[in-house]
Protein backbone atom coordinates (compact mmCIF):
# COMPACT_ATOMS: atom_id res chain seq x y z
CA UNK A 1 0.00 0.00 0.00
CA UNK A 2 1.24 3.44 -0.41
CA UNK A 3 2.62 5.62 1.91
CA UNK A 4 0.14 8.26 1.58
CA UNK A 5 -2.38 6.36 1.75
CA UNK A 6 -1.31 4.83 4.89
CA UNK A 7 -1.50 8.17 6.81
CA UNK A 8 -4.37 8.84 5.52
CA UNK A 9 -6.05 5.29 6.78
CA UNK A 10 -8.00 5.68 9.97
CA UNK A 11 -7.72 3.82 13.36
CA UNK A 12 -10.11 1.12 12.19
CA UNK A 13 -8.96 0.62 8.95
CA UNK A 14 -5.28 0.34 10.54
CA UNK A 15 -6.56 -2.25 13.01
CA UNK A 16 -8.09 -4.24 9.83
CA UNK A 17 -4.90 -4.54 7.81
CA UNK A 18 -3.13 -5.56 10.32
CA UNK A 19 -6.04 -8.21 11.26
CA UNK A 20 -5.99 -8.99 7.80
CA UNK A 21 -2.43 -9.54 7.57
CA UNK A 22 -2.51 -11.96 10.27
CA UNK A 23 -5.47 -14.22 9.07
CA UNK A 24 -3.19 -14.48 5.52
CA UNK A 25 -2.20 -17.87 4.99
CA UNK A 26 1.48 -18.10 4.52
CA UNK A 27 2.95 -19.01 1.08
CA UNK A 28 4.26 -22.32 0.26
CA UNK A 29 7.50 -20.42 -1.63
CA UNK A 30 9.38 -23.36 -1.82
CA UNK A 31 6.78 -26.27 -3.22
CA UNK A 32 5.55 -23.34 -5.64
CA UNK A 33 9.57 -23.34 -6.67
CA UNK A 34 9.79 -27.13 -6.87
CA UNK A 35 6.36 -27.51 -8.60
CA UNK A 36 7.12 -24.81 -11.26
CA UNK A 37 10.32 -25.89 -11.96
CA UNK A 38 8.77 -29.41 -12.63
CA UNK A 39 5.88 -28.66 -15.01
CA UNK A 40 8.17 -26.26 -16.97
CA UNK A 41 10.36 -28.72 -16.95
CA UNK A 42 8.18 -31.18 -17.90
CA UNK A 43 6.23 -29.06 -20.74
CA UNK A 44 9.98 -28.29 -22.17
CA UNK A 45 10.24 -32.19 -22.26
CA UNK A 46 7.58 -32.42 -24.42
CA UNK A 47 8.58 -29.97 -26.76
CA UNK A 48 12.24 -31.63 -27.37
CA UNK A 49 10.10 -35.28 -27.66
CA UNK A 50 8.42 -33.81 -30.56
CA UNK A 51 11.66 -31.63 -32.32
CA UNK A 52 13.21 -35.68 -32.05
CA UNK A 53 9.81 -36.97 -33.60
CA UNK A 54 10.26 -34.13 -36.20
CA UNK A 55 14.48 -35.25 -36.89
CA UNK A 56 13.75 -38.93 -36.72
CA UNK A 57 10.22 -40.13 -38.42
CA UNK A 58 9.80 -36.49 -40.31
CA UNK A 59 13.34 -36.68 -41.00
CA UNK A 60 13.63 -32.61 -40.41
CA UNK A 61 17.07 -31.03 -40.55
CA UNK A 62 17.88 -30.40 -36.68
CA UNK A 63 17.70 -26.65 -37.72
CA UNK A 64 14.38 -26.67 -39.56
CA UNK A 65 12.53 -29.29 -36.84
CA UNK A 66 12.14 -26.46 -34.03
CA UNK A 67 9.22 -24.55 -36.66
CA UNK A 68 6.78 -27.88 -36.65
CA UNK A 69 7.71 -28.18 -33.29
CA UNK A 70 6.54 -24.55 -32.03
CA UNK A 71 3.39 -24.76 -33.91
CA UNK A 72 2.56 -28.30 -32.44
CA UNK A 73 3.25 -26.73 -28.84
CA UNK A 74 1.14 -23.64 -29.39
CA UNK A 75 -1.88 -25.75 -31.37
CA UNK A 76 -1.69 -27.99 -27.91
CA UNK A 77 -1.55 -25.14 -25.88
CA UNK A 78 -4.97 -23.67 -27.51
CA UNK A 79 -7.06 -26.89 -27.59
CA UNK A 80 -5.71 -27.38 -24.16
CA UNK A 81 -7.37 -23.79 -23.21
CA UNK A 82 -10.11 -24.35 -25.39
CA UNK A 83 -11.18 -27.08 -23.08
CA UNK A 84 -10.28 -25.80 -19.90
CA UNK A 85 -7.31 -28.24 -19.22
CA UNK A 86 -4.56 -25.98 -19.47
CA UNK A 87 -6.20 -23.39 -17.19
CA UNK A 88 -6.17 -26.20 -14.46
CA UNK A 89 -2.87 -27.11 -14.92
CA UNK A 90 -2.09 -23.53 -14.59
CA UNK A 91 -3.64 -22.75 -11.33
CA UNK A 92 -1.89 -25.82 -9.80
CA UNK A 93 1.24 -25.43 -11.11
CA UNK A 94 1.71 -21.85 -11.46
CA UNK A 95 4.88 -20.07 -13.14
CA UNK A 96 5.32 -23.33 -14.64
CA UNK A 97 2.93 -23.21 -16.71
CA UNK A 98 4.23 -20.03 -18.67
CA UNK A 99 6.94 -21.01 -20.45
CA UNK A 100 7.05 -18.60 -22.99
CA UNK A 101 5.43 -20.29 -25.86
CA UNK A 102 2.58 -22.24 -24.49
CA UNK A 103 1.94 -19.56 -21.78
CA UNK A 104 1.65 -16.52 -24.25
CA UNK A 105 -0.61 -18.87 -26.88
CA UNK A 106 -2.94 -19.46 -23.47
CA UNK A 107 -3.35 -16.15 -22.90
CA UNK A 108 -4.17 -15.32 -26.35
CA UNK A 109 -6.58 -17.99 -26.55
CA UNK A 110 -8.17 -17.18 -23.70
CA UNK A 111 -8.62 -13.59 -24.30
CA UNK A 112 -10.20 -14.25 -27.56
CA UNK A 113 -12.67 -16.91 -25.92
CA UNK A 114 -14.00 -14.42 -23.01
CA UNK A 115 -14.38 -11.91 -25.22
CA UNK A 116 -16.06 -13.66 -28.26
CA UNK A 117 -19.32 -12.90 -27.49
CA UNK A 118 -18.73 -9.10 -28.21
CA UNK A 119 -17.77 -10.21 -32.06
CA UNK A 120 -14.59 -11.47 -33.59
CA UNK A 121 -13.12 -7.97 -34.89
CA UNK A 122 -14.02 -6.28 -31.40
CA UNK A 123 -13.94 -8.34 -29.36
CA UNK A 124 -12.05 -11.82 -30.12
CA UNK A 125 -9.56 -9.26 -32.60
CA UNK A 126 -9.28 -5.95 -30.25
CA UNK A 127 -9.04 -7.77 -27.12
CA UNK A 128 -6.48 -10.38 -27.98
CA UNK A 129 -4.32 -8.04 -29.45
CA UNK A 130 -4.24 -5.68 -25.83
CA UNK A 131 -2.13 -8.36 -24.49
CA UNK A 132 -0.14 -9.76 -27.79
CA UNK A 133 0.57 -5.90 -28.93
CA UNK A 134 2.81 -5.17 -26.45
CA UNK A 135 4.75 -8.57 -26.42
CA UNK A 136 5.00 -8.06 -30.60
CA UNK A 137 5.64 -4.36 -30.56
CA UNK A 138 8.56 -5.19 -28.18
CA UNK A 139 9.76 -8.14 -30.12
CA UNK A 140 9.56 -6.18 -33.53
CA UNK A 141 11.64 -3.27 -31.71
CA UNK A 142 13.94 -5.38 -29.92
CA UNK A 143 14.75 -7.02 -33.10
CA UNK A 144 15.21 -3.81 -35.46
CA UNK A 145 17.30 -2.51 -32.99
CA UNK A 146 19.85 -6.02 -33.16
CA UNK A 147 19.64 -5.57 -37.30
CA UNK A 148 21.18 -2.37 -36.73
CA UNK A 149 24.03 -3.21 -34.36
CA UNK A 150 24.67 -6.06 -36.93
CA UNK A 151 24.46 -3.67 -39.88
CA UNK A 152 26.70 -1.21 -37.98
CA UNK A 153 29.35 -3.58 -36.96
CA UNK A 154 29.80 -5.50 -39.92
CA UNK A 155 29.18 -8.84 -37.69
CA UNK A 156 25.96 -10.25 -39.94
CA UNK A 157 28.77 -9.98 -43.18
CA UNK A 158 30.74 -13.82 -43.47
Amino acid sequence: MATKAKQKMTWTQKEYQEFAKKKEPARPVLRNCILAFLVGGFICLIGQALMQMFIHWFHFPAEKAGNPTVAVLIFLSVVLTCFGVYDKIAQWAGAGSAVPVTGFANSLCSAALEHRSEGLVLGVGGNMFKLAGSVIVFGTVAAFIIGVIYALFGWGAH
